[in-house]
């Protein structure tokens, strides 16, 4: 099992966006020398908690403070950018990462970033310039034919090459043909998510869903596969988790309860998800009350939370329900307080992944 990290960030409004900035560079930094091997930066223009609106330049100041940790775009949302523009950005900043890029992509999911945008997300439309948006890219990657490039939602024009002044579109990534890309996927039946196996690219599952909807990602990939004739690999696929180890599990719990963890979801998650109508994603199940949905019922039913071993057994047995896969994901929060944090992350990498290791493999053995 590969270990990552995704954070959207998470920061209260208010926050000092200079000392939150320096902050999440930390944890990258820290991440990297505990052997992480990868971590994802999201992208908010409007989401005042998730206050990081250009994870490419993060990426880029982490880059040369970093060894070995790949660092990817959580995601690009492709409704927010010109695809010229970004076209650039991803293909140089590739170049500045020497292979420790893995471009995410997405549709986004913000109310706020669609309104920016001119997006009615009830429409489906983000979906439909997801889509034209990444290929456009890949096009003029792969081929930059000169001429006019004109959708609904971006015109931009790709000059005649003049070689004399050495005039015409020339940044191309460092990774051939491109740097990985990634798909992140919410609903049980995601459209990115189709995408993704269609396609062949690295699939993302996001952090609060149950098993139940975890099921629905892959056969949402398999079905995008099976369109293809692409063959899904498990192994490409990276799931997201809630999760918080301390000595004894009746403390992290309480800590979980009484911590970070639980602010961010109290009076960010839980007051965004019914505004978007979609609270039903957390539910074990879908007839539960939305009253029922508490931190208490998610540090018990979403989130993993507890020592080293019951963690261990907890993602064991999500890995065995959802059918396996190669990537865990654990989420970021504020460091807060640092010590128990950061004790949290080296029990994730040093005792809980190789006893799940030792789980998984002594379960094919036995099979």
């Amino acid at each position: 099992m590969n270990l990552g990290y995704f954070t959207m960030p998470l920061h209260p409004p208010g926050s000092d966006i200079t000392q939150t900035l320096e902050n999440d560079l930390l944890q990258l930094i820290e991440l990297d020398e505990l052997g992480y091997s990868e971590a994802w930066i999201g992208e908010h223009f409007t989401a005042k908690w998730e206050n990081i609106p250009a994870p490419d330049l993060l990426i880029a100041q982490a880059l040369g403070l970093t060894k070995q940790i790949l660092l990817g775009t959580g995601v690009s949302c492709m409704p927010n950018h010109n695809p010229f523009i970004l076209a650039h950005r991803i293909a140089q900043l590739d170049h500045m990462a020497k292979g420790r890029f893995i471009w995410g992509v997405g549709s986004g999911g913000f109310i706020g970033d669609f309104e920016v945008f001119g997006i009615d997300p009830k429409s489906g439309i983000q979906r439909t310039i997801t889509r034209d948006a990444i290929d456009t890219i890949l096009q003029i990657w792969n081929d930059p034919k000169p001429g006019n490039y004109k959708h609904q939602y971006w015109d931009f024009t790709i000059p005649e090459p003049i070689d004399e002044i050495g005039l015409g579109f020339h940044m191309k990534p460092y990774q051939i043909p491109h740097p990985p890309i990634a798909v992140a996927g919410v609903s049980e039946k995601s459209d990115t998510l189709v995408m993704a196996g269609e396609r062949g690219w690295i699939p993302l599952s996001i952090n609060l869903v149950p098993p139940r909807v975890l099921k629905g990602h892959w056969s949402s990939i398999e079905h995008g596969a099976s369109k293809s004739g692409q063959v899904p690999d498990r192994s490409t696929w990276r799931v997201a988790r809630e999760i918080y180890i301390s000595d004894t599990s009746s403390v992290a719990r309480k800590e979980a309860l009484e911590g970070v963890m639980s602010r961010d979801f109290e009076n960010y998650f839980l007051k965004s998800l019914p505004m978007m109508k979609m609270l039903d994603l957390v539910k074990k199940d879908p007839n539960m009350p939305d009253s029922d949905v508490t931190p208490e019922y998610l540090v018990d039913n979403i989130f993993v939370v507890g020592n080293a071993e019951d963690v261990a057994e907890k993602l064991f047995s999500l890995h065995e329900t959802v059918g396996g896969f190669g990537t865990l994901l654990a989420m970021g929060h504020e460091w807060d307080p640092r010590t128990k944090w950061q004790n949290s992350m080296k029990l994730l990498k040093e005792d809980v992944i190789p006893i799940l290791d030792n789980m998984i493999a002594s379960k094919g053995d036995s099979t």
